[in-house]
């Protein structure tokens, strides 16, 4: 088996595949990405059994020799770093039973490898249900803003780190907790029934990666076709970038019914500029990070958005931002981390924050539509917190 390669092109199909391997593994195949051929063309497989990556190589400029239809696992922790450190462009790897030649220039590397009998069997696909059809870039931004309120630590009930993916009425919806935060992303797809899953949060951010290389232009709209099993659910991509296909192991848990504890209603009102109060809450948490991470936000319907944050080791910072408010006063404070994931999410010029006074909910929509929510709960602030803030707001406030 040997194949000559594009190395600018092939690196992009290797280090999709090579990620979702697993180095730490006790079986060694796994450490590897299997590669073989079909059709004239070479596939990259990898999987640490819970994930599972097959994409079309790219920049493979000839293939030669026997076993090509078998394959042979390459090892990712020497080929990784090969094909990365090339002296060349053009590349050659040649196997021979379970060794390789790796050739760059004048310089030439041995290898061992693994065989393709010692490699898992990937899942299949075929007999599963279809889910739904969806662009790459509906699914990038349901992924983007459905995920960011979920663990990606294996936590505990399992759903923390998990996301629900539910179709209700040809609208899919994806949608993460960590019982502290919540957020909704939605939009309609192509679906023949209702139907729904969990998938962990980790191998989603692995997903966003992917369709960040796929084109979703007008000449290549094929869209992304999702499948699922009683244990196992396939994003499968096409078109012009090669074919990839992503599986990931579901989740066995029930997801809570989140909207039992949406409040529809809200005291306050404010629209701001996202970049703005991004910019804001960067620069308090430069004073409050290494404290308690408290921001505190006042608003004053007819007046303006102020923040501000504490940390007896730091120093306060204040800041006074341009905003629509309406409703009631309120002070309230959160995690100035949670809300700077939220906005950051946020595909919108402007947001839209509703309030529910100190210890209600906010939640975080863009300007114009409903399409995406992010629910924040906020944190109790104690009375050295408030009260140091309404006097130093007084003392820099300038006399009118």
């Amino acid at each position: 088996m040997k194949i000559e390669i594009n190395k600018p092109e092939f690196l992009k199909s290797w280090q999709m595949a090579e990620r979702a391997g697993s180095l730490k593994s006790a079986i060694s195949s796994l450490g590897g990405v299997l590669v073989s051929a079909a059709s004239d063309k070479i596939y990259l497989s990898a999987t640490d059994l819970r994930t599972s990556v097959k994409c079309e190589a790219k920049g493979i400029t000839s293939l030669s020799g026997d076993g090509l239809e078998t394959g042979a696992v390459f090892p990712i922790k020497i080929l990784g770093e090969l094909f990365k450190k090339a002296s060349a462009d053009v590349i050659s790897v040649s196997i021979e039973g379970e060794k390789g030649v790796f050739a760059s220039g004048r310089n030439k590397t041995r290898f061992v490898t693994w065989r393709a009998e010692d490699f898992p069997n990937l899942p299949q696909s075929d007999s599963a249900s279809h889910f739904c059809d969806i662009s790459a870039a509906e699914l990038s931004r349901l992924l983007s803003e459905g995920s960011i309120a979920g663990s990606a630590k294996d936590d505990f009930p399992k759903y923390l780190g998990a996301c629900l993916f539910n179709i209700t009425s040809g609208t899919l919806r994806v949608v993460s907790t960590d019982a502290r935060r919540l957020s909704i992303s939605r939009c309609p797809v192509q679906a023949d029934s209702d139907a729904e899953f969990l998938l962990p949060v980790t191998p989603l951010h692995e997903l966003s990666r992917l369709l960040s290389d796929v084109k979703d232009t007008e000449d290549n709209a094929e869209p992304i076709k999702v499948f699922y099993d009683d244990s196992l659910v396939w994003f499968k991509v096409g078109g012009d970038n090669g074919y990839i296909e992503l599986s990931v192991r579901r989740v066995e848990a029930s997801f809570p019914n989140y909207e039992k504890i949406l409040n529809p209603n809200s005291a306050s009102s404010v629209v701001v500029r996202r970049d703005s109060l991004i910019s804001a809450l960067e620069r308090i948490d430069i004073v409050v990070r290494s404290h308690t991470r408290i921001v505190v936000m006042k608003l004053s319907p007819g007046g303006k958005m102020v923040l501000s944050g504490r940390a007896p080791d730091t120093g306060t910072a204040f800041e006074e931002i341009d905003a629509i408010i309406d409703g009631d006063p309120v002070k309230a404070g959160f995690n100035v981390g949670f809300i700077q994931e939220g906005l950051k999410s946020i595909i919108s010029d402007d947001v839209r924050l509703s309030l529910n006074g100190e210890a209600g909910q906010m939640n975080m929509r863009r300007s114009d539509t409903d399409d995406f929510l992010y629910m924040l709960m906020p944190v109790r602030l104690n009375d050295a917190d408030i009260s140091d803030d309404e006097t130093e707001t007084d003392e820099d406030t300038p006399a009118s």
